[in-house]
């Protein structure tokens, strides 16, 4: 069993802690039981749950808990966030009858994994959220499946209540990144051709980069089309970028959370507060030569830049180039410690 894994597998009995054993060995997980067992069972020893939860429920992305529901619940109660963020939990009787997805059914992953440890221990696995109920898509996990970021969350209630309910949920989409080729999963949406509600208080999915009103029947679902370009002086830290690259989406009215790229010139491969601004953004790093940001053409050329960086553009030159034939949308902006420009 490594730290590095993504699950935790806790025990109150000993009966639960040999199911344990077999789930941890399985899975590749942690087990944790209490000071008090057999010390000749395997896995790690606590004194007492909560104050043990309360350092690991951030730690691992899923935790699975051999106990009454009412336990589990009393020691990740302190701890939850929000179903964006939760990590999975499942709770299993311990004599491995039920395996119960109590938290994070969909993003987190719970449902899947009360269905993993029913075939690994012949357990039923019990799932009750609506959508899987009425056997519908969850439109968070289509949006996952398709590399989609969710904007306005709290609009998936909206939109799954619909879903489970077999009404059919209308598609904004003039990029065409919400293809649903089976038609199971299809059957569920109708798409439209302009961002208009069917009706009042109807939902509405909206598959764009662009920001719009937010209510709680507008989910809004962004697709990785924008490119940041940065430079940046030696040494700007990662807010200095970050505030910038803020302020040129906010310009361009543009969701953040469809950035897909930071570029920059591969002099600043190594730049920490860049690379910590991708990071916190979570998007991925593309780096130019000198000679390859030459040769493309830019609205905001510098001889200030080209005598430093050996190129008359760093932002424009790099956003342009990893657009792949897209467009500008926010041409150099600066700050005291870099410049930034959007492209999509």
């Amino acid at each position: 069993m490594s730290e590095t894994t993504t699950t935790a597998v806790y025990a109150v009995t000993e009966r639960g802690a040999r199911l344990g054993a077999r789930l941890a060995d399985a899975l590749g997980a942690v087990l944790y039981l209490p000071e008090r067992l057999d010390p000749a069972l395997p896995g790690k020893r606590y004194a007492a749950l909560g104050p043990l939860v309360a350092e690991t429920f951030d730690r691992y992305r899923a935790h699975i808990f051999l106990s009454a529901c009412g336990i589990a619940v009393r020691v990740i109660a302190p701890h939850l966030r929000g179903k964006a963020v939760d990590p999975a939990v499942v709770v299993l009787d311990d004599t491995g009858r039920f395996a119960i997805s109590l938290l994070s059914g969909h993003l987190g992953g719970a449902n899947d994994l009360a269905r993993t440890v029913g075939g690994l221990i012949g357990a039923v696995p019990v799932v009750t959220t609506a959508t899987d109920a009425a056997e519908a898509p969850a439109v968070e996990l289509l949006a996952r499946d398709l590399g989609l970021a969710l904007d306005n969350a709290v609009a998936t209630r909206r939109v799954n209540a619909a879903l489970a309910s077999g009404e059919p949920v209308a598609v904004y989409d003039p990029l065409g990144f919400f293809s649903l080729a089976d038609p199971g999963q299809a059957k569920h949406f109708e798409w439209l051709a302009a961002p208009v509600p069917p009706g009042p208080d109807k939902p509405l999915v909206l598959v764009d980069w662009r920001l719009g009103p937010e209510t709680p029947e507008k989910l809004y679902l962004r697709p990785p089309v924008l490119i940041v370009g940065v430079g940046c002086r030696r040494g700007a830290p990662a807010g200095a970028v970050l505030e910038l690259v803020h302020a040129v989406c906010e310009q361009a009215k543009a969701s953040p959370k469809s950035l897909g790229l930071l570029a920059s010139i591969e002099a600043k491969r190594d730049e920490p507060g860049l690379l910590e601004a991708a990071a916190t953004l979570g998007v991925a790093t593309r780096f130019f030569t000198a000679e390859e940001l030459a040769g493309v053409p830019v609205p905001h050329p510098s001889a200030v830049v080209g005598k430093h960086m050996g190129v008359e553009s760093v932002c424009e030159a790099a956003a342009i180039a990893a657009s792949a034939g897209g467009r500008l949308l926010v041409p150099k902006t600066k700050s005291a410690l870099a410049t930034a420009a959007l492209a999509v």
